[in-house]
């Protein structure tokens, strides 16, 4: 038998000089998910199909939304240009001992909270367990980013104090298990409850404080809480000491 012929393997500097622009990725990408033919990634759809003014962007007239390429992807909805999402792809896959979102923010140009939010992404496809937790789970929300008082003066926002100049973060942990966290853009019921769906079994015991944003998680979980604001802590199994550890 003759020696097999080993696929060519591509620097990144070779990776960034075929594709120069936005639209060289995004076409690549399209013939590698769909082939010649864009297909609605929400419904299937491969006939009612509009192309839009803005490369990449298509309208489906079956299920009436909009969707490119990167919908249901890492990369959907993301500001950030496609090419630096490639660079903290490779960077992420090759690097021995992995990449700081504050070293990532320097070589791709964003700021270290949106370099951290890229390679939390990236981290989670990549990761062998994406199955939503279950069981018995601690969550509490939190804030995290320097004060405003510790900040140089340029640096300093002056636009009020407590949560200004900081990203929301949700963490879920599993009692002897996992711990998940993920960004969030704020703290109210909608969004604390929706991440939560998206994450925890339906039926799982969660263990909360009690914020505002978590009252009506008893539709569908057992939930009990402790009153962090009358200066309870635990109450029987219910805390939240192992995720406000993490």
């Amino acid at each position: 038998m003759g020696r097999k012929s080993k696929a060519k393997v591509l620097n990144l500097y070779e990776i960034m000089s075929l594709y120069k622009t936005e639209e060289d990725v995004i076409r690549y990408f399209e013939g590698i998910r769909w082939g010649d033919k864009p297909v609605c990634v929400k419904c299937g759809c491969d006939g009612k199909i509009t192309v839009q003014k803005k490369v990449g962007d298509y309208w489906c007239g079956d299920c009436r939304g909009y969707f490119n390429v990167f919908t249901n992807t890492p990369m959907a909805r993301s500001k950030v240009d496609i090419r630096k999402w490639i660079y903290a792809s490779y960077t992420l896959m090759t690097s021995r001992k992995g990449i700081s979102s504050l070293q990532l923010s320097k070589e791709i140009g964003v700021q270290q909270r949106t370099a951290w939010y890229m390679l939390h992404r990236l981290r989670l496809v990549c990761g062998e367990d994406l199955q939503a937790l279950s069981g018995h789970i601690e969550i509490d929300e939190t804030y995290l980013g320097g004060k405003e008082a510790n900040k140089h003066e340029n640096k300093k926002l002056k636009a009020g104090r407590g949560a200004v100049g900081k990203q929301a973060i949700i963490g879920m942990k599993v009692r002897g298990g996992h711990v998940r966290a993920v960004p969030i853009s704020n703290t109210d019921q909608h969004t604390l409850q929706s991440t939560i769906h998206e994450n925890i079994t339906a039926g799982s015991q969660l263990f909360t404080d009690d914020h505002k944003g978590y009252v009506g998680l008893e539709r569908l979980y057992q939930h009990d809480t402790v009153n962090h604001s009358a200066k309870e802590f635990v109450n029987g199994m219910a805390h939240t000491n192992g995720i406000e550890s993490v």
